[in-house]
């Protein structure tokens, strides 16, 4: 478990593109499971779209690389500094099954397939009461800024 405060601590992210609000499980260099409350109030619903607030799908697999990060740094037994960045190396087989709207409870779970020479696979799937919305591998890397 990790509340707010703990992900603030680990995550640079800042509002508006903090996208995990607590992690629910957590099994260290196995996997991850962590919510994002999808509110009216979120900056893209005002433009995406005003007759119908979809949440982006980019956005979903975001999350999803947040959480994958907070697996990471569990994983590594490390909490990044300001010199450390973690980027995404590559998104594979995205799927998107369902819009994710207002109200909802995006429910991320990540698994760590393999790290190998500071790359990291993972599998995510995020559901919403338990239907899949989106689905994707992802490819995460740390790296060392000046």
């Amino acid at each position: 478990m990790m509340d707010i405060h703990q992900i603030l601590k680990q995550l640079p992210h800042r509002y508006p593109i903090l996208l995990v609000d607590r992690v629910l499980e957590i099994e260290k260099g196995k996997r991850i499971k962590a919510l994002k409350n999808v509110t009216i109030n979120e900056p893209f619903f005002t433009g995406h779209f005003p007759h119908r607030p979809v949440m982006p799908g980019v956005l979903m697999l975001e999350a999803m690389a947040q959480a994958a990060a907070l697996l990471a740094f569990d994983t590594l037994g490390t909490t990044p500094d300001d010199k450390t960045v973690y980027y995404f190396a590559g998104i594979d087989g995205a799927r998107f099954k369902r819009p994710v709207e207002p109200g909802d409870q995006l429910v991320m779970e990540v698994s760590l397939d393999r790290m190998k020479a500071g790359i990291f696979k993972f599998t995510g799937v995020a559901r919403v009461a338990e239907q899949v919305v989106c689905e994707a591998e992802l490819m995460c890397t740390m790296r060392t800024i000046a």
